[in-house]
């Protein structure tokens, strides 16, 4: 048996590579390398350069490979892009994730993860929210997410196959052995953008919006390791083999930090000073998002190991470190 890593090949799905194959599991992926990294995936693994859209091509490294269970990973995530551009987003995060949960279904796959996000709720304020509260996107990004979580929920209902949709918080930081880590290219995550301003990379930083209705008027979101959510996916995975039924759950820390004092971690972390240059705000941003992922902790027994800003920042400095090396290698 194999597990199937659609987008196995960027960010967070390349960590969830490595923590498979550290499980003793058999890995293949799936990436169309639009914004991943061959040399991102573990070695152990194979991949297979494809996209999750091309239905006849997934079913065959499904059978191929003998998956039982697909964590799917691939997709669009830049929340402005989203709104400049909702067709794209309907397209590739509801449309191409339709098309491979029915081949999951075709294939007779059980078990299926799903790579959902907190902007399924829109803007809720710094009160810890549940699974349970209304979902208002505040972007086609998060509404496209949010579809998906429908189209797998009537499948479960359907069909022999069950699911975990995970609605990640804040995602940031690399793998503590340094074996993977955020390398897209002219990537949006403040963390990340904030590391290649330190190091020397960009010019400096922009912040996006300082009249929202928080202490220092900047944004508010929960930032999650992404080692610890690689774990709560070997976990969910662990409860699904194990016959745990359909659910949605957030992976998060219920702590929120603004954007500003994200920077003034990073500052401090490095020693240097960022050049910070102030904007309007960006359509689709939410005001406030903080995770209660109690439910995650005791349907799965999630108990996070990473849950520091410090260490989240400095994990991401490393990368981008060794990033930098890596790019200067290879020229």
């Amino acid at each position: 048996m194999a597990v199937l890593v659609t987008g196995g090949a960027g960010y967070i799905g390349s960590h969830m590579v490595w923590a498979l194959l550290d499980a003793g599991e058999d890995v293949v992926v799936i990436d169309r390398l639009s914004t991943g990294f061959e040399w991102a995936v573990a070695p152990e693994a194979k991949l297979v350069i494809g996209d999750i859209a091309d239905k006849e091509t997934v079913m065959a490294v499904i059978r191929e490979n003998d998956v039982d269970s697909i964590i799917h990973f691939a997709g669009s995530i830049v929340v402005p892009e989203s709104v400049a551009d909702p067709l794209s987003y309907y397209e590739n995060n509801t449309s191409n994730s339709r098309t491979l949960i029915e081949a999951a279904v075709r294939t007779g796959v059980r078990h299926f993860i799903f790579s959902s996000t907190a902007a399924v709720y829109g803007s809720v304020g710094a009160e810890p929210v549940k699974e349970d509260h209304a979902r208002n996107p505040d972007s086609p990004y998060g509404m496209s997410k949010l579809m998906t979580e429908l189209i797998l929920a009537d499948v479960a209902r359907a069909h022999d196959f069950s699911f975990t949709a995970l609605r990640y918080f804040n995602v940031a930081g690399a793998d503590p052995r340094g074996r993977a880590g955020q390398s897209t290219a002219g990537a949006t995550h403040l963390i990340k953008v904030a590391s290649e301003a330190a190091l020397g990379k960009r010019d400096g930083i922009q912040v996006f919006g300082t009249d929202y209705p928080t202490a220092d008027g900047t944004c508010i979101r929960d930032y999650i390791h992404v080692t610890d959510l690689a774990e709560a996916h070997l976990l969910a995975l662990k409860r699904l083999r194990a016959g745990g039924d359909s659910m949605i759950a957030n992976c998060g820390y219920g702590r929120g930090y603004s954007v500003l004092e994200v920077l003034d971690c990073i500052q401090r972390v490095t020693g240097r000073a960022l050049d910070i240059g102030y904007g309007p705000r960006r359509a689709g941003d939410a005001v406030a998002i903080v995770a209660n992922s109690d439910l995650a902790r005791s349907a799965f027994g999630w108990q996070p190991m990473h849950d520091d800003l410090t260490e989240i920042v400095s994990s991401a400095l490393a990368w981008e470190d060794s990033l930098s090396r890596r790019n200067s290698a290879n020229r």
